[in-house]
């Protein structure tokens, strides 16, 4: 049965959000009191519940019968807050992150087979992005790693990707920072003016590259989308244009913050930093672990469709449901000693890139990323320190990324 309530360490889950100054600053003590004394919380207010033990989670997010649509749960719901800003204009969602079956597999079933052979077959040239990035950052002295290496290596990757002119490569950065406002479901009057601006802006742009590209065919996954229509598949025009922009606003924001939260993490785990320095072939497994230690993505939801038990609390039809990725990473039921930072733990499967048919459709390309910054950022700046700084959480809700990172090298 559900936890009582006055059990509950906290009041509403956005106070284990970067919306609470607190979590915002380190969000995983408020996880644990939460996952010990009321795993199933019922936040009544938000008409939300939210989940904390790694089982539940890990179970409920690949349950392919809950509903991902923000739009189906309960009036007041705060997750109605969430969409990919066309169902901000009273449309329906064309993204792929909150459709649902039979749309969500027409949809992403033949964007993933084209965005995975584009990042395959492009390979080198990504990792050749990522080396030219680490190439020009400074080589000595102080400097901010996040917009010297963090923002460039996801942006300029993607937009190679994509086929973007490197002449607007800046815009599309902020572009993609305005549109990710659409996930933080408590948007100010100026964030959601924002918002309108980088929708209409993305709309625009991918409006004609598409149009460009069924005139004058290139190598990049615009193209790709656009044949993939003219040779039959089941997808719009909207559905391409919305969904290209979510791959370059979902990937940009979050491999950045994987990143300097990883090389954060590393100047702050001096032990684990000398051994990937002595193995650089531990990187991959670095970047799990930095996945589940500090993932850049807090939470993710779902809709329950009828009455059904979750986590051993009953549930009712469209009412919403909340998994904390940040508290079931660190869950001990699953993972040994999880607080700890530790690069060569046993595996566990983490949950940072959420599960089931809406598992992160980015995820191959953000852990490659990463893997091959960290292959090298060491060898390259065998001497970084982390000198004294104030550092500044982002405040987008449920997620977790510095805005700037101060480096010696």
């Amino acid at each position: 049965m559900a936890e009582v309530k006055d059990k509950a360490p906290i009041g509403s889950i956005m106070e284990v959000s970067a919306l609470d100054p607190e979590a915002r600053g380190d969000p995983h003590p408020k996880l644990q009191a939460l996952r010990e004394a009321c795993p199933v919380y019922r936040d009544q207010a938000g008409k939300a519940w939210m989940l904390t033990r790694y089982d539940d989670v890990r179970a409920t997010v690949n349950d392919r019968s809950l509903w991902r649509g923000p739009s189906r749960a309960e009036k007041g719901a705060i997750v109605r807050g969430l969409d990919d800003g066309e169902s901000a204009r009273g449309e329906d969602s064309h993204s792929i992150l909150f459709m649902d079956e039979p749309d969500h597999s027409r949809v992403r079933l033949p964007l993933a087979k084209a965005f995975y052979g584009r990042i395959n077959a492009m390979k080198a040239e990504i990792e050749a992005t990522i080396d030219s990035v680490l190439d020009r950052a400074p080589q000595s002295g102080r400097f901010d790693l996040i917009s010297e290496i963090g923002i460039p290596v996801p942006i300029l990757v993607i937009a190679k990707i994509l086929g973007v002119e490197a002449e607007r490569v800046d815009d599309f950065r902020t572009w993609s920072e305005d549109v990710i406002l659409s996930l933080n479901p408590l948007r100010t009057p100026e964030e959601e003016a924002r918002l309108e601006r980088g929708n209409a802006a993305l709309e625009a742009y991918f409006a004609d590259a598409m149009a460009d590209r069924r005139a004058r065919p290139q190598d990049d996954l615009i193209t790709d989308m656009v044949k993939l229509q003219a040779d039959g598949a089941d997808i719009s025009d909207d559905e391409v244009r919305i969904n290209l922009e979510s791959l370059l606003i979902g990937g940009n924001l979050t491999t950045t913050d994987l990143i300097g939260n990883g090389v954060w993490l590393f100047l702050t785990h001096p032990e684990e930093m000398a051994k990937l320095k002595a193995d650089p072939s531990l990187a991959g497994a670095a970047v799990e672990e930095i996945l589940r230690y500090e993932s850049p993505v807090g939470v993710t939801t779902r809709v329950v469709p009828d009455e059904r038990e979750i986590g051993g609390c009953p549930m009712h039809g469209r009412h919403s449901v909340w998994f904390s990725l940040h508290a079931a990473n660190r869950d001990p039921a699953a993972f040994d000693n999880p607080d700890a930072f530790n690069i060569t733990r046993e595996h566990v499967s983490h949950v940072a890139f959420g599960g089931g048919s809406h598992i992160c459709i980015g995820a191959p390309l953000a852990r490659l990323e990463a893997r091959r910054v960290f292959e090298d950022i060491f060898t390259r700046y065998p001497n970084m320190t982390l000198p004294d700084q104030e550092l500044t959480w982002r405040t987008l809700p449920f997620f977790r990324g510095l805005e700037a990172l101060e480096v010696d090298v």
